[in-house]
């Protein structure tokens, strides 16, 4: 993240800051020390990938910068989001008691810092891969039309919630809010399943030779069956659906909820494989990383 050579400069994580939290409050050391942890690891990532992260103190038009903010002088609460590059987040999700008694509020099954800025910079990117460009009609193939209004999809969604079969087609219930909350959930898994897999076989660790009941998914699920790096996706996903079982069961035998709360139906996987075809394209290094593994 941070030449050596350039000493008395921020690293790339740094540089990423436009407001960082109120120190005078004296929780908000702690809480900024775990945003920054959570932060420098999706970075890496980002880097690891090829993608390109560019401060908007480098480029305003087009680059990324985070907003760690609390309360604010009139008692307005912020909220977490994305806006123009801008990614903003209430410190208060640094508290575990708070992030998870919102958690419990929006009926989510997962809720952590370093999923929030995973869902959040993959509406960054949506802005800066599908966009404008070749992969914009694909894009609203599997994901939609994002051009549908976004703020009566977000009143349907909080007045009806999610359709009672979305787990066929979609990742999580808030992805059917709107294309572009199912592109962020779908973004933010696949960095997930990526750094889970990478972490996991460097380690060692397989389930591979578990007895599991699953059977594993066919080229045919895939956005593009006949890309020559398809088999290799198909074996990381695979490799993703034995390691998450084998950790659902040691979280259950330590009586802790699941490690990974989801079921991935073959829509998704194509939407996944979809989403890693767009950041090899942009950033050359996502089929290195597949086959590291």
């Amino acid at each position: 993240l941070f030449p050596a050579h350039n000493a008395g400069e921020f690293c790339v994580a740094c540089s990423l800051n436009r407001t960082i939290p109120d120190l005078s409050i004296v929780e908000n050391g702690e809480r900024w020390r775990k945003v920054e942890t959570a932060k420098r690891r999706l970075v890496a990532q980002l880097i690891s990938l090829g993608l390109q992260v560019i401060p908007k103190t480098v480029d305003e038009e087009t680059g990324l910068a985070f907003d760690f903010v609390g309360v604010d002088l009139e008692g307005k609460l912020p909220t977490t989001g994305h806006a123009n590059g801008l990614i903003t987040l209430n410190i208060e999700e640094a508290d575990d008691a708070h992030r998870e008694a919102m958690r419990v509020q929006m009926h989510e099954p997962y809720r952590t810092l370093l999923g929030h800025f995973r869902h959040e910079v993959g509406h960054y990117y949506w802005d800066r891969l599908i966009a404008d460009t070749r992969w914009q009609d694909g894009c609203r193939n599997l994901f939609g039309d994002e051009r549908a209004s976004y703020a009566d999809a977000l009143d349907h969604h909080y007045k009806n919630g999610a359709p009672d079969n979305w787990q066929e087609s979609f990742v999580s219930a808030y992805a059917t809010m709107h294309p572009w909350e199912d592109w962020a959930e779908t973004w933010a898994h696949y960095l997930h399943m990526m750094d889970a897999v990478d972490t996991a076989l460097g380690f060692g660790m397989s389930a591979r030779d578990m007895e599991l009941d699953y059977q594993p998914f066919p080229l045919d699920v895939l956005y593009d069956p006949q890309h020559p790096g398809g088999p290799a996706f198909l074996s990381f996903v695979n490799a993703w659906i034995e390691l998450a079982s084998m950790l659902n069961e040691l979280s259950r035998s330590m009586g802790q909820p699941d490690f990974y709360p989801f079921v991935l139906p073959p829509a998704v996987i194509a939407k996944l494989h979809f989403i890693h075809l767009v950041i090899q394209d942009a950033g050359g290094k996502a089929d290195e990383v597949l086959l590291a593994q």
